[in-house]
């Protein structure tokens, strides 16, 4: 497909290949554990967003220690091929690699098409949670070049060297729509979006089948919406769980340079006193 990085997106076959291959580990991704528990591909162990990416007690990613004891505990070491996958078009999958990008592992898969295409595929699920050996993981220092933090965001509105893209459908970038998000507790508290922000929903990256679309495809749908390689990109939606996804596709299979993910997204931008939105 031309992609920057064809290294990082494998098939549904490749995975089933690697089923048990002894340096692969296979991790299914999500909000919780709801899908995984229903079942999953055979051998993959399960992440929760909701637990395992975040501090256990500032509003915050895990620290250098708790990356260190998920992966050890998921007999994951530094050598370990991690492929990860996930329900609902990847949002989840694609934010654990640029966490674990945060932390430096070095070799991490995303399976080209999600859990569903898996299962329309008619491979084998099951509900049988894998024994694991602890292993030991020792993790680099984080990488911060790859996100960005309110204060970042708010000095790169009106840099024409860098731009704002809102990933979320158009009825949530015109504020229309801010107050249904399913998860009330990272809801928003206004409608709108960051001021100068250009809108690209995430899922226009897709096909139907959950897998991308084409390099000339990606490209023509960020350019022509000024989202240019020159530019420093600064993604985000209300809380990075779809804006990870546009944080990937950018990096891994357009090649841009310098992209962040702003993880705090609306849910915190929203909130903060004075900033400057727009409807």
């Amino acid at each position: 497909m031309g992609y920057a990085h064809t290294e990082v997106l494998v098939d549904t076959q490749w995975v089933a290949e690697h089923l048990t291959t002894p340096d692969v580990r296979i991790i299914e991704v999500g909000y919780d554990l709801s899908d995984y528990n229903s079942g999953h591909i055979p051998g993959a162990v399960g992440w929760s967003w909701s637990t395992d990416f975040q501090h256990p007690i500032r509003k915050d990613l895990p620290d250098k220690g708790g990356i260190e004891e998920l992966l050890a505990r998921s007999g994951i070491e530094n050598n370990t091929t991690i492929l990860v996958y996930g329900a609902r078009r990847h949002g989840y999958a694609t934010f654990a690699l640029w966490l674990l990008k945060i932390y430096g592992h070095s070799d991490i898969r995303v399976m080209n098409g999600n859990r569903e295409k898996w299962i329309t595929e008619g491979r084998s699920l099951t509900a049988e949670i894998p024994a694991v050996t602890p292993s030991v993981y020792i993790s680099k220092e984080p990488d911060w070049s790859i996100r960005a933090l309110r204060d970042w965001v708010l000095d790169s509105i009106g840099k024409t060297e860098r731009i704002l893209v809102d990933v979320r459908t158009p009825e949530e970038f015109h504020g229309q729509l801010w107050d249904g998000w399913k998860y009330q507790a990272e809801s928003s508290q206004r409608g709108g979006h960051i001021s100068g922000a250009v809108n690209v929903p995430w899922d226009k990256t897709l096909q139907k089948d959950g897998t991308f679309k084409s390099v000339e495809e990606l490209r023509a749908l960020y350019t022509s919406n000024k989202v240019t390689p020159n530019k420093e990109v600064i993604s985000y939606c209300i809380v990075g769980g779809r804006s990870n996804h546009t944080w990937f596709v950018l990096t891994y299979l357009l090649g841009y340079p310098k992209v962040r993910l702003y993880d705090g997204s609306w849910a915190e931008w929203s909130t903060l006193i004075g900033v400057p939105i727009e409807k």
